[in-house]
């Protein structure tokens, strides 16, 4: 095995990691929620003005699933649809308060989980962040242009 395949496996065992460790708490402190109505309120609260298209983009997800996923959300009464005045062809999204719950709720267990992960982080050099955030970041500009060259955030 080379290094990129054992570099490729490392990511996908150490998402998997995580994943199976934060589930338990997640569901039992979310129940009721799926994980896709979840990190759609996150990336809804996160984006100024977010609207269909916006989420879909930031959720790796087709309109049309997003549509479908904001119609459950607001007939779950976990955000609400509005337009603004200057703009009135496009509809937008913002959290209830119920919404605001579910969003804070889940904001809190991430800093649990980062509180527990805490001691490996404090080992890492500045160099060592630099050199891993910026393997990051050409990585990802290259799965966007792959993204991009295929179609998917057109559908």
């Amino acid at each position: 095995m080379n290094k990129e395949e054992q570099l490729l496996i490392s990511f996908r065992d150490l998402f998997n990691k995580i994943a199976w460790l934060n589930k338990p708490k997640m569901e039992e402190h979310l129940r009721g929620y799926k994980a896709s109505e979840v990190h759609c309120i996150e990336a809804i609260e996160k984006n100024k003005d977010p609207n269909v298209t916006k989420l879909a983009e930031s959720l790796y997800m087709t309109r049309g699933a997003i549509s479908k996923l904001t119609k459950r959300l607001i007939k779950k009464g976990l955000i609400e649809d509005y337009q603004r005045p200057d703009n009135q062809k496009e509809i937008y999204f913002r959290l209830t308060e119920q919404g605001k719950v579910i969003y804070k709720i889940h904001e809190q267990l991430h800093k649990e989980f980062e509180e527990r992960d805490k001691v490996v982080f404090e080992q890492v050099t500045e160099e060592q962040f630099d050199s891993m955030l910026n393997f990051l970041e050409t990585y990802s500009k290259h799965l966007d242009a792959e993204i991009k060259k295929q179609g998917f955030m057109n559908n």
